[in-house]
């Protein structure tokens, strides 16, 4: 085997319609799939079109009943306290929902992976002194520590992506630095050290591509634990405020009026559920189609399967 066919990525999926191909078979994670990319129109379009009725208040409307189809659209699913459809400000609170998930899970992602590297590759010392960094970090619970930070700091939407991405580094740091320990012993490794590649050159070209698909699948996991962690922060009142809205802060909101409104607090616990089970069946299925021992499974299995 050549230097340069060694150095590519691990028989990755190459072609769109191969990744849908595997994607259909999996019908599951199909399933999952196509309800994430609802929640990622929602939450890109939902801002643009709908916030100005999300936030309109009619007070004649107040707790309004769901499945009242006599009325518009956004109203399907009920109205909250002060009369605002909640199908209308569901869609809207998409957007910062997604938004500090997405924030913290790539900056912990690009942090973690790029400590790990170094960690993994460079001399003892330094990687002794990033996981001490780490222990630290893992030392406080990660929810509590988010609580005390945000208590301190004033709520917003960079403070919250910031603190949930510090807790989360760790677990890319880890991961990154335990692949790249096993793949620098490999020969296409020992091979470009050889040939004179640069320590920087190796790292980012022979040695990411290898380890990227293990973290890539993390990171679809841990961006439901990211979700889940700020939907718990909005609830305990810490973290994003009104007049922003979040389905977390939503849940809240109606907690006051679980017994005469259920509905307030329903629907958008109901989106979160709903989303975090699709981004585990999805991250389950990018384990095995991004593992080449393993995909066979679904190249193999029949569409009706």
């Amino acid at each position: 085997m050549s230097l340069s066919e060694s150095t590519q990525l691990p028989d990755l999926p190459s072609t769109p319609v191969q990744i849908l191909r595997m994607l259909w078979r999996d019908k599951s994670a199909c399933i999952a799939a196509i309800f994430i990319l609802i929640v990622v129109c929602c939450a890109l379009t939902g801002p643009l079109l709908l916030e100005d009725i999300a936030t309109k208040q009619n007070l004649r409307g107040r707790n309004a009943p769901p499945f009242d189809f006599s009325k518009t659209w956004t109203f399907w699913l009920g109205g909250d306290a002060l009369g605002r459809p909640l199908l209308a400000r569901i869609m809207v609170a998409a957007s910062n929902t997604m938004m500090v998930a997405a924030g913290a899970v790539l900056c912990s992602l690009l942090i973690g992976t790029t400590l790990g590297l170094i960690a993994g590759y460079t001399s003892k010392l330094t990687s002794q002194i990033i996981m001490r960094l780490a222990d630290v970090i893992m030392s406080f619970p990660s929810l509590l520590l988010a609580v005390i930070v945000l208590y301190m700091l004033p709520a917003s939407v960079t403070n919250l992506i910031i603190v949930l991405a510090i807790t989360r580094i760790p677990v890319y740091l880890r991961t990154a630095r335990a692949e790249v320990l096993e793949v620098r012993e490999r020969m296409f490794v020992q091979a470009a050290r050889v040939m004179g590649a640069s320590t920087p050159g190796i790292i980012y070209r022979h040695i990411l591509p290898v380890v990227f698909p293990t973290l890539l699948t993390i990171a679809t996991l841990d961006f439901a634990f990211v979700m889940l962690a700020e939907s718990s922060l909005s609830f305990l009142g810490i973290g994003i405020q009104p007049p922003e809205i979040t389905w977390g802060l939503m849940v809240a909101q109606g907690r006051s009026y679980l017994t005469s409104a259920w509905w307030l607090s329903f629907w958008p616990g109901l989106a979160i559920i709903f989303t975090t089970l699709s981004l585990n069946l999805l991250s389950n299925w990018m384990r095995v189609a991004l593992d080449p021992q393993q995909r066979w499974r679904l190249e193999m299995a029949k569409p009706n399967d």
